[in-house]
């Protein structure tokens, strides 16, 4: 895994959730995040206070980001930062255009390092 670096702008992210799980370091396990990038990832965002989604780089260059859930689990999901959209409502719609079959995705906020969920 690579840090996220700190993007030039900001704005909201469609993600698609590929998997749910119990906690943030087993979702991102789940995407293929070494549990020792993982476990700092995660110590790093709780030292920064009340971090509503993960976002990480994977080697090859796939982003990936973690949100926390409303049943308290943690949805996996591959997030979309090439194309960043300044309003939620924008981002919602590029999400409704990559969902199929029934799957669930969420809209994210990027702003430099720090990023929050924006909802379901």
């Amino acid at each position: 895994m690579t840090p996220l670096p700190t993007p030039p702008r900001e704005g909201y992210f469609p993600a698609i959730v590929c998997v749910v799980c119990d906690s943030p370091i087993d979702a991102l396990v789940a995407l293929c995040v070494s549990r020792a990038d993982a476990m700092m990832l995660v110590a790093a965002s709780r030292s920064q206070g009340a971090t509503t989604c993960l976002i990480a780089t994977l080697h090859g260059g796939r982003p990936v980001a973690v949100f926390p859930t409303a049943d308290h689990r943690w949805a996996a999901c591959n997030a979309f930062l090439d194309e960043l959209f300044a309003t939620p409502e924008e981002a919602d719609r590029k999400l409704r255009q990559l969902l199929k079959r029934g799957r669930r995705g969420y809209v994210g906020y990027v702003r430099g390092a720090a990023n929050e969920a924006r909802g379901e």
